[in-house]
C-alpha cells in the first residue's frame, strides 16, 4: 500500500517498518549516492493544495523538518509527491504530523536559493515503488458541552436529525446533522463538499458520527458546526450489537481499538436516551396522506417535465390502493422492459421535484435507495373512474426530505434483497387481473364517498364538472333562490365572470379582503418598466456598507452606463450561504434581478432617497423569492423604511419569510386568486355562483400556476374535466357544494348573489 498509517503503541510502531530499509540523515541525502534502501523521517511543517499539472496529473508538495537536526541552518526539506499517491497524502497528511517517506528518487533542488531549504528534493509515486508511511496522531475528542467558539475540535456524535446530501445553490454538495451526546448537548452542522461521496454516509437517526476538524462557530448563543480545511468522517451504524464498520470514501483514515469502545458505550446511551424510529414503511403500509421513509430498488425512471422527474421502485409488498402512473413515453423510460411488466403490480411512481431532479437523473437502474418523507395522495380518479394515490417527494430539504444510495453492505439492503430474491413473480401476474372495480373498492371502504353520494342530492354543472365534499343538508335551488337570507355575511362587489379560456391559460388576479381592492396580476412587461424608471436614478453611496448590510456597485459597460447597486443583508455581521440570503437591488434590470432569485432566497427591488433605501411603487412586487412574485396592497399600505429589515436580519434563525418582510415593512400583502362563475342546474332552477378561491378549490396554490408547468397542466386537465366539449344538458356532470347567499344595495336596486365556500375538489373523483 502506498500510503500507510501507522499506529504508535507505547512509542512503537504497532506494524514494523520493511526489515531492508534503514533511516537516512538529512545531511547524507546528496546525489551521486545510493537511497534504494534508506527512508527519510520528518516532521511536516508546510503543505500546499493538491493541484493538477498541465498533463493532468495530481501534484502535491509538502515540506518536512528533520528534528535531529532541528538546529542546522539548513533543516527541511521539499518532498514532489505525484499522481494516485498525491490524491490520498492530500486527505490524510496534516500539518505537524510525522512522516517517513521511503523509495524516493533525489533531484536538485531548483529553488533551494528562495526558500533557504536542501539543496535536493525528494520525488515519490506509486509509479516508482515508492511509499510513504504517516505516524497516526493521537486524536482528542471534545464532548458536546465543551465546545468553544473559533475552535476547531474532533468529536463523536449520535445522529438525531439529518437531512441527505443535496445540491447547493452553489458548486457544492451540502448537508445537515444534528448531533447529541450523552452531555445531552445538541451540535447543528452544516457540511460543505464539492465531492459527494466525502460528505458523511448518514442512513438514518441513531447513526453514530466521528467528525475530524470541524469547526465550531458561536451563532445567538448556540454553537454551530461547518466544514474547515481538513474535514473528514466517519459514520457507524447506531445499531446495539452491529458490527462496528466505518462508512467512508477515504482509503487512508485512523480508527484506534479504544474507539470501538466508544461508538458501543454511545449505542447503548442512544438505545436509551433517543426516540428512533423503528424500520422504514413498507409500500403494503402506505395509507393516503402519510410521510414517510422507504427503502426499495430503482427499477425504472424518466424525465417528466424541467422541475419534476419519475422514479419506479420496489420493495416486494403490493400497495393496497391503486397507484398513480405517471404518463411518460415508452421510448423515454429508462430500465428493463421485461422487468416493468413483470413488476408493474408491484412497483409505485414516485415523482421527485425541483432540487431533487439532478440528483435523481444520477441514479443507476437496480440502486438500492433511502428515499426520506415521501408524502402519499389520496389523488382523482381516472378516465375508469378507479381512485388511487400519489407517491410524491416535494422540493426543498425540510424534514430531511431527500434521496440516499444505500450500498450493498447495508443491512437494510441485504435483508430485502433476500426478500425481493423470494417474491413470487407468478403471483403479481394473477393481482394484475383484477377489475378496475375491485381495486377501487378500497378506496370506497376508505373514504365511503360512494355511499355519502348516495345519500346527497346533486346539481347539475353547466359547462362545468366537480365533485365535492359536501353538504350536510341538502337545499333544492328554487328553494335557496326564493329564502330569505337569515345569515349575515361580508358584502363584497359582485365579481366580473372570467371565462374559462383566460382560467385555462393560467390568469387570475390579486386581492386584498381590507377594502374590496383587487387587480389582476400584472405581466413582465410592467414590471420591467418601473424597473426602468427606478433606475433613473443612480444609487447613493453614502447609504452603503451599513451595520446590517455590505454593498457593491459597479458601472455597466453598455451605452447607458447604469450603476447597479447590491445590498446583502447580514446576520450576526456575517455574510450567509447565498439560499440562505436576503439582498436588496438598485438599478437592475428585469432578466438581472430574475437571475438573481435563481441563486439568493429573497431579492427587494429599491431606490435610494437622500437619508434611506425605500421600496419602489406598490404597481411592482415588493419581494421576489424564486419564481413568486409578492404584491402589497396600495390602498392598505403604509410603506416603512428598509432598516427595519434589520430586526429580522437580528433573530436567532432569520426565515425570511414572506409575511414576516411585509409585516416590518408596513406592507398589506395582496394574494393569487382564482376567480370563476357556476351556472347550476338542478331542474326547479338555475343560479350564477362565484367562486374566489386561494387555493382550497382546486389544491392548486394560485401564486405558483403562472411559473410551474406541472401545476398548469394538472389545471389545464381538471378544466377539461369540468367542461368537456360537445356534452348535452343532461350529460353533464354533477355537483355538490356548500353555497352562501350575500344582499348588495346601491340607491337604486337590491341584488342577492351567491358563492360558493368551505368546498374542496374531491381527488377520488376527479
Amino acid at each position: 500500500m502506498p500510503v500507510q498509517l501507522l499506529k504508535i503503541i507505547k512509542g512503537k510502531s504497532e506494524t514494523p517498518l520493511p526489515s531492508h530499509l534503514q533511516k537516512e540523515d538529512l545531511k547524507y541525502l546528496q546525489e551521486g549516492f545510493d537511497h534504494t534502501n534508506k527512508y527519510f523521517q520528518g516532521i511536516v511543517i508546510l503543505s500546499y493544495p493538491l493541484t493538477k499539472l498541465k498533463d493532468g496529473t495530481d501534484f502535491f508538495k509538502v515540506v518536512l523538518q528533520d528534528l535531529d537536526n532541528s538546529c542546522s541552518r539548513i533543516n527541511s526539506i521539499n518532498i514532489l509527491i505525484y499522481g494516485k499517491m498525491a490524491e490520498d497524502c492530500a486527505k490524510v497528511i496534516r500539518h505537524g504530523d510525522t512522516c517517513i517517506v521511503a523509495g524516493f528518487k533525489l533531484a536538485k533542488s531548483p529553488t533551494a536559493r528562495e526558500d533557504g531549504r536542501h539543496g535536493c528534493h525528494l520525488e515519490v509515486s506509486e509509479e516508482a515503488g515508492s511509499a510513504i508511511y504517516s505516524v497516526a496522531p493521537k486524536y482528542v475528542y471534545t464532548p458536546l458541552n465543551h465546545l468553544k467558539d473559533g475552535t476547531i475540535v474532533n468529536l463523536y456524535g449520535i445522529v438525531k436529525f439529518f437531512k441527505p446530501p443535496y445540491v447547493s445553490k452553489g458548486t457544492d454538495y451540502c448537508s445537515v446533522v444534528t448531533l447529541l451526546d450523552p452531555t445531552n448537548v445538541k451540535l447543528t452542522c452544516t457540511l460543505f463538499n464539492g465531492n459527494l461521496d466525502s460528505l458523511p454516509k448518514i442512513y438514518k437517526v441513531g447513526d453514530i458520527v466521528r467528525f475530524h476538524r470541524i469547526k465550531i462557530r458561536e451563532y445567538n448563543g448556540q454553537m454551530q458546526g461547518v466544514t474547515s480545511v481538513g474535514f473528514a468522517s466517519l459514520t457507524f451504524d447506531g445499531t446495539v450489537g452491529a458490527p462496528v464498520v466505518p462508512r467512508t470514501s477515504s482509503k487512508v483514515y485512523t480508527f484506534m481499538d479504544e474507539e470501538q469502545k466508544t461508538i458501543e458505550e454511545l449505542r447503548v446511551w442512544a438505545a436509551s436516551n433517543l426516540s428512533i424510529s423503528g424500520p422504514a414503511a413498507k409500500l403494503s403500509g402506505v395509507q393516503p396522506m402519510l410521510f414517510f421513509d422507504l427503502t426499495c430498488q430503482l427499477v425504472g425512471k424518466a424525465k417528466v417535465d424541467g422541475s419534476s422527474f419519475l422514479l419506479k421502485v420496489w420493495d416486494g409488498t403490493k400497495c393496497p390502493y391503486p397507484t398513480w402512473k405517471v404518463p411518460v413515453e415508452a421510448k423515454d423510460l429508462e430500465g428493463e422492459k421485461v422487468l416493468l411488466h413483470q413488476l408493474r403490480i408491484l412497483t409505485v411512481d414516485i415523482l421527485v421535484y425541483d432540487n431533487h431532479v439532478q440528483l435523481a437523473k444520477s441514479l443507476k437502474i437496480g440502486s438500492f435507495l433511502r428515499i426520506y418523507s415521501i408524502h402519499t395522495k389520496q389523488a382523482s380518479a381516472n378516465d375508469e373512474g378507479v381512485s388511487h394515490i400519489e407517491f410524491h417527494l416535494h422540493g426543498g430539504t425540510c424534514y430531511g426530505r431527500g434521496i440516499g444510495v444505500l450500498p450493498d453492505s447495508n443491512p437494510d439492503v441485504q435483508e430485502l434483497k433476500a426478500f425481493l430474491e423470494s417474491v413470487d413473480l407468478a403471483d403479481s401476474q394473477n393481482m394484475a387481473s383484477m377489475s378496475s372495480m375491485e381495486l377501487d373498492s378500497t378506496f370506497n371502504n376508505v373514504t365511503d364517498l360512494e355511499s355519502h353520494l348516495q345519500r346527497c342530492q346533486q346539481l347539475s354543472v353547466t359547462g362545468r364538472k366537480h365533485f365535492f365534499y359536501s353538504c350536510i343538508h341538502i337545499t333544492e335551488v328554487s328553494t335557496l333562490v326564493c329564502s330569505l337570507v337569515q345569515k349575515q355575511f361580508i358584502p363584497f362587489l359582485p365579481l366580473q365572470e372570467i371565462y374559462r379560456q383566460a382560467v385555462e391559460a393560467g390568469r387570475n388576479l390579486l386581492t386584498h379582503f381590507g377594502n374590496g381592492f383587487r387587480r389582476e396580476v400584472p405581466d413582465g412587461g410592467d414590471f420591467d418598466f418601473i424597473l426602468q424608471g427606478s433606475a433613473v436614478t443612480a444609487p447613493n453611496p453614502e447609504l452603503h456598507n451599513t451595520s446590517w448590510y455590505d454593498s457593491v456597485m459597479w458601472t455597466t459597460q453598455d451605452q447607458k452606463q447604469r450603476k447597479i447597486a447590491i445590498h446583502f443583508v447580514k446576520h450576526d455581521e456575517m455574510l450567509q450561504q447565498p439560499e440562505d440570503t436576503l439582498l436588496m437591488i438598485e438599478g437592475g434590470t428585469l432578466k438581472e434581478v430574475w437571475k438573481l432569485t435563481k441563486r439568493f432566497k429573497c431579492v427587494i427591488p429599491v431606490r435610494s432617497t437622500e437619508h434611506d433605501l425605500e421600496l419602489l411603487d406598490l404597481s411592482a412586487p415588493f419581494l421576489l423569492q424564486g419564481n413568486i412574485k409578492y404584491y402589497g396592497c396600495k390602498q392598505c399600505s403604509t410603506p416603512k423604511p428598509i432598516k427595519n429589515l434589520s430586526s429580522i436580519a437580528a433573530e436567532q434563525r432569520p426565515s425570511w419569510e414572506p409575511t414576516e418582510i411585509a409585516q416590518v415593512l408596513g406592507i398589506e400583502p395582496l394574494q393569487y386568486v382564482f376567480i370563476m362563475k357556476f351556472t347550476l342546474v338542478d331542474g326547479t332552477g338555475a343560479i350564477n355562483a362565484y367562486l374566489f378561491d386561494y387555493e382550497k378549490f382546486f389544491q392548486i396554490p394560485a401564486s405558483e400556476i403562472l411559473t410551474n408547468n406541472f401545476l398548469q397542466q394538472k389545471m389545464q386537465m381538471t378544466m377539461n374535466m369540468l367542461c368537456p366539449p360537445g356534452r348535452k344538458l343532461d350529460d353533464l356532470p354533477w355537483l355538490e357544494c356548500f353555497i352562501k347567499s350575500y344582499n348588495v344595495r346601491d340607491a337604486m336596486k337590491h341584488r342577492v348573489y351567491y358563492q360558493i365556500f368551505d368546498t374542496t375538489v374531491a381527488e377520488d373523483v376527479v
